[in-house]
């Protein structure tokens, strides 16, 4: 008897660390981990893909192609470098969490490397690294959820993007040359085929490259070995992403071929007269006009659901030019002439459009602040920039070409040390607080041991996605917002939140096949007031039971909030529900599949 209750012990407490570790990725990013975990559990790699792809047991009446639909290629690649290294001893949760912070490493590297590729000076690479760090909330979501796509491609991006400031940098044929370009392509083929919004960033992307050509900055053939890159990105992706046809249907695509037949038709300018400047405008803008045009015509040929629409650019073009050819020889920092290198204009073009989209897109806010880092040091520490300044000034009195060496080394010294006094004491406390959700971990062990292995749980949709990786019960959807029916699902799993009825409530999540309900108490009763952005406001307004600041009722519920009401055990909720766990943060119900009316 002794044995057995240690025997029992012993597996509570490792249900316990199994369940602490893996509470260490959470939220939306707990389903990409959870793919992850069903994949090992397979005999082999062939075996687990083929039961990812036809996965109908993760959320009843819906068979879901996984490996699509959420992009799993990371967890794929994961999982095979785990079989690599060789599973014994090593802890899928800390080799899948080592990865992803390895490549966040990478990520800080390559905007080191792009700002010292800008500026000259390491200096100007250190200074963008600490901003990126003390901004880091703003830069990356990895301290939300670890296992988001952006967290996965962001790196690689990054990568390209200092492979593409290098190769607009210099010119000439070289063996270091065409690493970069390859580089550049490797890196584009990846991130289009690890996350589905890629091709919406090289779209910006080649919206920066086709004004820099518009400017006569790049040469023609540059300009032509960019846009294969984007054209060899889509074809790549579009294989490899089993064919979706957002890809085909995508702006990039249209601008690119547009771009490169208009290419192919521009001629020489010989003579920059006024007419030749004016009919390069009415040029330089029919290519953007063509790429709309190609845009509808494939649309009309390929099914697809809609992409969101970009904003048109507006594109001024007024420089003073020569034979429209760029300047062929490297500009020196003594020369001070900041304004004619291709990559410091690109840099400056892409953040401009970046952070436009950035006011009206908050995701966009962590692709944004990278840039802001990288340009605010080049700024700083960069010669060419204050020789520039310098000269504008018409600084007379002393050299300012010492001048500019000597403050591009002191200024980012004196910031550098005034980050560190300032920041160095907070990152040190928040990297010794260590938050153990002992409510969550509770309610996930609860499941996990006091419900039967074929269980459907109904949450809010982040928290399914716990769910679903910590308990391994079926779900009734996930934070899949791709697919429309999960949207749909999702929708009514939040209804739960609303004024409905217990009967409607118990139609809807019978209608699924769930057994259990979790209610959060952090969503049912926020009492934040931000522009009226609750999940219980949102609801409201969707079921018309709306009322304004001021009291004033559009229209009304004959019922209160369900996620309320059902914990006074009160008829006729006891009727459709049975409370069979709680805490302070999690009350879990069991769907009654015989309806007991009590009065």
């Amino acid at each position: 008897m002794p044995n057995n209750m240690t025997q029992t012990k012993e597996k509570l407490n490792y249900f316990q660390e199994d369940i602490d570790s893996e509470l260490t990725v959470h939220g939306d990013g707990a389903v990409y981990y959870s793919f992850y975990k069903d994949l090992l559990r397979e005999p082999s790699l062939r075996k687990g893909i083929f039961e990812l792809v036809n996965n109908s047991q993760t959320i009843p009446l819906k068979t879901l192609n996984a490996v699509q639909q959420l992009a799993l290629v990371p967890e794929i690649v994961t999982s095979i470098m785990l079989e690599v290294v060789g599973r014994h001893g090593v802890d899928p949760v800390y080799f899948y969490l080592g990865m992803m912070f390895g490549l966040q490493g990478v990520y800080l590297a390559s905007l080191f490397v792009t700002s010292w590729i800008m500026s000259g000076t390491f200096l100007a690479g250190l200074l963008a690294a600490g901003w990126f760090i003390i901004n880091r909330t703003d830069a990356t979501r990895i301290e939300e959820s670890v296992p988001l796509r952006e967290n996965w491609v962001f790196p690689f991006l990054a990568i390209q993007v200092a492979a593409l400031t290098w190769y607009l940098r210099h010119d000439g044929k070289s063996f270091l040359a065409d690493f970069v370009y390859m580089l550049m392509c490797a890196t584009s083929y990846i991130s289009m085929i690890m996350w589905e919004y890629t091709h919406y960033l090289l779209f910006v992307q080649a919206i920066s490259v086709c004004l820099l050509d518009g400017l006569s900055l790049i040469g023609k053939m540059k300009v032509f070995d960019l846009y294969k890159m984007y054209l060899a990105a889509v074809y790549l992706g579009y294989l490899f992403t089993s064919r979706t046809s957002a890809l085909l249907t995508s702006p990039l695509l249209s601008l690119v071929a547009a771009l490169m037949i208009g290419q192919c038709l521009k001629g020489t300018v010989t003579h920059w007269t006024f007419q030749a400047k004016l009919l390069s405008i009415m040029f330089f803008c029919s290519q953007f006009i063509l790429a709309a045009y190609l845009n509808l015509l494939i649309g009309n040929f390929v099914t697809h659901t809609g992409n969101p629409v970009l904003q048109a650019v507006k594109v001024k073009v007024g420089l003073k030019m020569t034979n429209g050819d760029p300047v062929s020889r490297e500009i020196t920092p003594e020369e001070g002439r900041v304004g004619e290198r291709p990559e410091v204009i690109y840099h400056v073009i892409q953040s401009l459009i970046i952070g436009l989209l950035a006011q009206n897109f908050e995701g966009l806010k962590c692709l944004w602040t990278p840039y802001v880092c990288v340009i605010a040091g080049f700024g700083v520490c960069s010669p060419a920039l204050w020789i520039t300044l310098f000269k504008w000034l018409r600084v007379r009195t002393v050299n300012p070409v010492m001048l500019a060496f000597l403050l591009s080394a002191i200024v980012p010294a004196v910031l550098g040390f005034s980050l560190w006094r300032e920041f160095l004491p907070r990152m040190a406390n928040e990297l010794s607080e260590l938050e153990y959700k002992s409510d969550t971990m509770g309610a996930m062990y609860w499941i996990k041991s006091q419900t039967p292995k074929k269980a459907v749980i109904a949450a809010s949709p982040l928290l399914m996605g716990d769910i679903k990786l910590c308990t391994g019960r079926m779900v009734a959807s996930l934070p899949v917002y791709s697919d429309e029916e999960l949207m749909r699902r999702n929708e009514q799993m939040y209804q739960i939140y609303s004024m409905k009825s217990a009967e409607d409530i118990y139609k809807i999540l019978t209608s699924y096949k769930v057994n259990y309900m979790v209610i959060e108490e952090s969503v049912c009763n926020d009492l934040s007031r931000i522009d009226n952005c609750r999940v219980k406001d949102l609801l409201d307004t969707a079921n018309d039971h709306v009322e304004t600041e001021d009291g004033y009722v559009y229209s009304f519920s004959q019922y209160e909030r369900f996620c309320q009401e059902i914990k006074f055990n009160r008829p006729p909720y006891v009727n459709y529900f049975t409370r069979v766990y709680w805490n302070r943060s999690y009350f879990i119900y069991k769907i009654n599949a015989v309806i007991a009316f009590k009065s």
